[in-house]
């Protein structure tokens, strides 16, 4: 009984050794947390001793500005064209290569057509010989209505000569046929354009054997580019066909004028979005395929602005020390936005409209705020 006392007693020694181990790490951990000193408001921090008189002050104002979205699209052609073979023949010769201009009806490639050329032969003398066929037997039939008045030939041989000239006829006709049909097939060995435009690529070399059907250049019309985006189904609704937007084209650094000429009605089931094709006018520097921002009107947009000059810059977090109307001075915590006019940016917590900030001495601006072209931070 004694022996099984002094265990349990061993157990619960252990037991609240760890206990106690345990509390001791709770209770360092609360206090390196500062769980046991008193919280002061991450945004707000008074300066105590602060007083107002000869310090530069700005006030916080509100700034309504449109607000521009933008759809990223492709340039593309409305009227593309694939040139294809309708002979089966040897590539003899190719005189456009890939971005070149052709106007409609240049030659383009040319296709060796010997068999065509015999085809065509044989089909002439076979003519020649139908239409000499043709005038025996109608001067056979002429002879034959001169006597068969005079019962100088009987019913049934007039009639076989008269049938005989039927079926001369005929064959002539047959053969002035495929005279056309080899003239007509022979005129595809040469390969022209059948519109003016830019060719894209090319899709044979000299030498290459072309089945009927099997594309041989690809071209657009320079003229038709037009930019297609996908736009969201809340903006789209707000478009019209005829209507005027501008676009940015990234890779020529231009702004031109896109028109919208079709709206698809019919919205994707992915990405909630329309297909919007805008034309924009025709330009030498433009091709199919590149990379266009169409801007859409998105209404506007209500923010504070700051003055820059207010900026406390510390480490990574900006400050700003804000003049309360008892004369202390408060040290804020702010999140600011996009830079705006020169000296101004948007600010978006930690100030209220109305309120006066002080403008800090030149030393104390932030330096690392980067803007764009068009006046906005990256």
């Amino acid at each position: 009984m004694k022996r099984q006392l002094n265990a349990w007693l061993r157990v619960l020694g252990k037991a609240l050794v760890a206990i106690a181990s345990l509390a001791l790490l709770v209770l360092i951990i609360a206090w390196m947390s500062g769980f046991f000193r008193d919280k002061i408001e991450p945004e707000r921090m008074t300066r105590r001793g602060s007083a107002s008189a000869g310090l530069a002050t700005d006030t916080i104002h509100e700034v309504i500005k449109p607000v521009s979205e933008e759809a990223v699209g492709t340039l593309r052609a409305a009227n593309r064209t694939v040139i294809s073979s309708r002979l089966m023949a040897t590539v003899a010769e190719i005189l456009v290569v890939a971005g070149q201009e052709v106007k409609a009806g240049d030659v383009l490639i040319r296709l060796d057509a010997a068999e065509y050329d015999r085809r065509l032969e044989q089909a002439q003398q076979l003519l020649s010989a139908a239409r000499s066929t043709v005038e025996f037997s109608e001067t056979e039939f002429q002879r034959a209505q001169r006597l068969l008045p005079q019962n100088a030939i009987s019913q049934a041989e007039f009639d076989a000569i008269s049938n005989r000239l039927l079926v001369a006829k005929a064959e002539m006709l047959r053969a002035q046929q495929m005279v056309a049909e080899s003239e007509v097939m022979l005129s595809y060995r040469v390969i022209t354009a059948p519109k003016s435009g830019r060719i894209v690529d090319r899709f044979v070399e000299l030498g290459d054997l072309v089945q009927p059907g099997s594309p041989l250049i690809s071209l657009y019309d320079a003229a038709s580019l037009r930019l297609e985006a996908p736009i969201s189904e809340q903006l789209a609704t707000r478009l019209l066909v005829g209507q005027s937007l501008s676009a940015r084209i990234d890779a020529v650094n231009r702004d031109v004028t896109a028109t919208i000429r079709e709206i698809v009605p019919q919205a994707d089931a992915a990405s909630r979005s329309f297909l919007v094709k805008a034309e924009i006018d025709p330009d030498p520097d433009l091709f199919e395929g590149m990379f266009g921002r169409l801007r859409i009107d998105g209404g506007e947009r209500r923010h504070l602005c700051l003055n820059t000059a207010a900026l406390i810059r510390i480490g990574q977090l900006d400050y700003v020390d804000v003049l309360l109307p008892n004369g202390q001075i408060e040290r804020r915590l702010v999140r600011v936005g996009t830079l705006g006019m020169p000296g101004r940016v948007e600010v978006l917590s930690g100030v209220q409209v109305g309120e006066t900030v002080i403008l800090q001495p030149t030393s104390n601006k932030p330096s690392d705020l980067s803007t764009t072209d068009n006046g906005e931070s990256r």
